[in-house]
């Protein structure tokens, strides 16, 4: 049987280095179309979203020692309604393509890209996920998500058929 306890209970802030770290805020402001919530010499965070997620600035002069300059390590991707229309946004604004857009799978879709900042920001939209989470009416005698492509067992999640697109997961 799995814990329903895991020692991971979900992220806190998510922190993107930059050297230029006033041109930084006011990049990230634009393209959230949010002021930051919070705001220190060298940080600032910014709520996103439904779940009110934190994004951070943070100064590169306080990146740890070990840090690498230019972008790598994990991609975190955010949830948008329209990775094309998004990503040509993120493009006019300065940012170069990493992964263009992709489909990887039906309703699924990812891309990322390279801020003038040197951050990968990964984006992207899945139909069998999100709207779940958003629309809670979409879940089906409480433990399905995302319109029944997931059903929880006590053994963890299996595998079903979509019943809204037919996607076979």
């Amino acid at each position: 049987m799995m814990s329903d306890t895991s020692p991971l209970r979900g992220y806190a802030t998510v922190n993107c280095w930059a050297a230029e770290h006033v041109a930084a805020r006011s990049w990230y402001a634009e393209l959230l179309g949010i002021e930051p919530y919070f705001e220190r010499p060298g940080y600032c965070a910014f709520r996103i979203g439904e779940h009110q997620a934190e994004l951070g600035i943070v100064d590169s002069s306080y990146a740890p020692a070990a840090a690498k300059p230019g972008p790598g390590g994990e991609i975190i991707y955010w949830h948008v309604d329209d990775v094309n229309a998004t990503f040509e946004r993120l493009l006019a604004m300065g940012a170069t393509q990493y992964e263009p857009p992709t489909q990887c799978g039906a309703g699924f879709f990812t891309a990322s890209v390279v801020g003038p900042f040197g951050n990968i920001l990964g984006i992207m939209y899945n139909r069998h996920t999100w709207t779940s989470v958003l629309d809670p009416s979409r879940l089906r005698g409480g433990n399905e998500r995302a319109h029944g492509c997931w059903r929880s067992t006590v053994s963890g999640w299996r595998s079903t058929t979509c019943t809204s697109c037919s996607a076979a997961r």
